[in-house]
């Protein structure tokens, strides 16, 4: 597949400023451009869960091109599943758009947003996407990828039917969009308030839209989607004065009090109701350009505007682009690598982009941001952030951040902090999603990213203040079978769906409090969370030599196949895979599975072995792209897999995997994940294998060992220090790690500790094409 990239000239001089997110535009160029090798249309060709569109580093708006309209339910009520294909409101085999939407989730399982769709248009004025109620065409274009181009910050595409050439970029808090028009005294700009990413017939509350002045319009709407009740408000500036605008409700409202006095359909500067999309009428010259900037806030009208006017107080679309396009290079390039081909370094660079595309910034200039209370609340010495995937994330993202971005994943947490603070059940977030709790997979995760940044010393957040929140968090009985976890010492299966793996990640987590307690000496609580972390014992027959589904009775569930992946206790995953996970006590684990022989067998299999369709067929998330027998990386509870053959003395095992997963599952092309990258997670593993080490255990301060596919990387670390990794003899065949030499010392064993990276110098890893055994 053709890989689409935009390379610019040069970058312009532009004087240093921060924002309140501490983004900052350098004055001083940088030397290489690093998104010349980003590839935003990079994702997984089945499942859409690209985001191809503008945005800054974890920005807010996320401006890209929506290219079709599924809703979420069939006519007669069942699911429709195309819908999961389009979990970022982008499919790369689709040849039409139908306009471009300001927020979007990114490779997540699951999905929402896709607000404020904006479609420029000219002649006869169709206000239905796809077609009308006569069937005919609907205001949706045609595109060719060949007219498309994409690039960290910038979005290009040219629509067909209309011969306009869209443009986009955007700041964090701002997007910016312009429309070359042809000679014209019917163009319209439709902003439709009816479309949503998983669309159904009550995802829409209620849309509320002012037109200020002739060129200002400014607004909000709630729906109720994966985020329950979900408030935004948005404030567009066009670049000319409209000559007319107008609207169409698409719900039946039971009541308009005395608004029915007047004709609200057109150039009445209120619109009100469920389902509505509005129109924007222009004349234009041939060639002539209209922009429109266009800011989100959840807060109210007036915070979007103050967004705007501080984000973009000017028209000058290019220096946006190149204010966007310095933002990318300074954060891409903070790892520069050497590799071995270009579509390495395409690969590389396009796992950093989407590592950075989540959790966003979700607060205002002014640091006022809508909280899980839905109150109005103003960060103090912090910048609020939401979209935390934690049951993803924390097995790789977040401890990235430790590394590349400590200052944001300080943040975070205390994000994390504000949120149980906010919560009316005095949970931290399983699901954080714009004011709301979601509540999606299972376990509390965000005591995994707390550990981590603990034991690593990231952060000044308040280590009483977050092990009084974990505690919480972990005593909340009702939720999702935790009360029974603690009665029973595991989840009983008949209580309970996914049992096992609840068990299993309750059981981590509640040793990752332990460390927290430890730090904080309080040794009772330690001794507690300890005694709990331990419970995964409980779920493993040592007949069958699997983790297994228990009832509360204490018996094993009779009815019991180890390889199927629905209905046997576990999570989008089997006994074989979600079974391996005990992170936090691996040599126990393999103690009780045998020892280092037996288990040894059993991570053979898992990459060799076939499995049968009807194993996998019940899940959207396991898929044949993904798979290496038994092996499932498209999906994240396996991740930390690979590496496990360090813990029975058996490295190069774990050499030849990861460097096998690196070139099969990755790559420079459209289909180039072999799974949805779930908010950055299936990216960062990618990342950190590339480097030669991977964070089996967050919560520790120590890495595990691969085999690294650079030849060298430089990483520009905040504390000022400088790390350089290199890989002497690399190569395609030169799989294997025959040495480790950190700063002239050589490493022994199969870890590396986290000071030995932020404290920077030089990693060199001597590589051979014969395993060390």
């Amino acid at each position: 597949m053709k890989h689409i990239i935009l390379f610019f000239a040069g970058l312009l001089a532009l004087s240093a400023c921060q924002n309140k997110a501490g983004e900052t535009v350098n004055s001083e160029s940088t030397e290489v451009d690093y998104t010349h090798y980003v590839n935003p249309i990079i994702g997984t060709s089945k499942m859409g869960h690209v985001f191809p569109g503008a945005t800054a580093p974890f920005g807010m708006v996320q401006l890209s091109p929506q290219t079709n309209f599924e809703v979420m339910y069939n006519s007669d009520g069942s699911y429709n599943g195309k819908t999961y294909e389009y979990c970022a409101g982008y499919q790369y085999r689709d040849t039409t758009i139908i306009g471009f939407s300001h927020t979007n989730l990114s490779g997540t399982g699951h999905s929402d947003l896709g607000d404020f769709l904006l479609m420029p248009t000219h002649g006869e004025l169709i206000l239905d996407p796809l077609k009308t109620a006569e069937n005919e065409p609907g205001f949706y274009s045609t595109f060719s990828h060949e007219n498309e181009v994409a690039s960290p910050g910038y979005y290009k595409v040219a629509l067909d039917k209309y011969g306009i050439l869209a443009e986009l970029t955007a700041t964090s808090r701002v997007g910016f969009h312009q429309y070359t028009f042809p000679k014209s005294n019917d163009a319209h700009i439709i902003l439709d308030l009816v479309y949503n990413v998983y669309h159904h017939d009550d995802k829409n509350v209620w849309t509320f839209i002012r037109v200020e002045n002739d060129s200002l319009v400014t607004g909000y709407r709630q729906t109720h989607g994966w985020a329950r009740t979900r408030k935004v408000f948005f404030a567009m500036q066009f670049s000319k004065p409209f000559k007319s605008y107008g609207h169409k409700k698409y719900d039946k409202p039971g009541y308009n009090g005395f608004y029915r006095r007047f004709n609200e359909t057109e150039n009445f500067p209120e619109m009100a109701g469920k389902d509505i999309r509005a129109y924007f009428n222009f004349d234009t010259e041939e060639n002539e350009k209209i922009e429109i900037k266009f800011a989100l806030s959840s807060v109210s009208t007036a915070g979007a505007l103050n967004n705007l006017n501080t984000e973009i107080p000017h028209w000058d679309f290019d220096k946006t682009v190149a204010e966007s396009k310095q933002n990318w290079n300074k954060e891409l390039s903070k790892v520069e690598v050497e590799t071995l081909t270009e579509a390495d370094k395409t690969t590389f660079y396009t796992a950093m982009y989407h590592s950075m595309l989540s959790p966003v910034l979700y607060e205002d200039v002014d640091g006022q941001y809508r909280g899980l209370d839905q109150n109005i609340h103003t960060s103090e010495g912090f910048t609020n952030y939401t979209v935390f995937s934690l049951w993803d994330t924390y097995r790789a993202l977040h401890p990235l951040f430790n590394v590349l971005h400590p200052g944001r994943n300080n943040d975070m947490i205390k994000s994390m902090l504000a949120h149980q603070e906010q919560s009316v059940h005095h949970m931290l977030p399983i699901w954080s999603h714009y004011a709301n709790e979601n509540w999606c997979m299972i376990g509390y995760h965000a005591t995994s990213v707390i550990a981590d940044a603990l034991a690593k010393n990231v952060g000044d957040f308040d280590l009483e203040l977050a092990l009084n929140a974990s505690v919480s968090t972990a005593n909340v009985r009702y939720f999702d079978g935790l009360g029974d976890y603690i009665d029973y010492h595991y989840v009983p299966d008949e209580k309970s769906h996914s049992a096992v793996s609840k068990t299993l990640e309750l059981a981590y987590n509640d040793w990752c409090i332990a460390q927290m307690a430890k730090q904080a000496g309080n040794s009772e609580l330690e001794n507690e969370f300890m005694l709990r972390s331990e419970y995964y014992n409980n779920v493993y027959d040592s007949e069958i030599g699997y983790m297994r589904p228990k009832l509360s009775s204490g018996e094993f569930r009779k009815d019991f196949d180890p390889l199927d992946t629905y209905g046997q206790g576990f999570i989008e995953g089997n006994a074989w895979n979600y079974g391996l996970y005990v992170p936090h006590q691996l040599d126990k684990m393999i103690s009780m599975m045998g020892g280092g022989k037996q288990f040894e067998g059993h991570l053979d299999s898992l990459f060799t072995m076939e499995l049968d369709d009807k194993y996998i067929e019940n899940h959207e998330d396991i898929t044949r792209d993904g798979m290496i027998g038994n092996y499932v990386h498209g999906n994240e509870p396996g991740h930390h897999i690979p590496y496990l053959y360090n813990w029975i003395g058996k490295p190069y095992k774990t050499q030849e995997r990861v460097r096998m997963i690196m070139k099969t599952m990755y790559g420079p092309t459209v289909d180039g994940l072999c799974g949805n990258d779930d908010a950055g997670q299936m990216s960062a593993w990618y990342i950190f294998s590339s480097l030669g080490f991977y964070p089996v255990t967050p919560g520790t301060a120590e890495y595990a060992l691969g085999s690294p596919m650079v030849k060298k990387a430089v990483l520009h670390l905040d504390n000022g220090n400088t790390l350089r990794i290199r890989a002497n003899n690399q190569s395609e065949e030169n799989v294997y790690v025959g040495s480790v030499w950190v700063n002239g010392r050589k490493l022994e064993g199969t870890m590396i500790s986290h000071s030995d990276i932020v404290n920077g110098g030089d990693i060199v890893f001597e590589m051979s094409n014969e395993p060390a055994k």
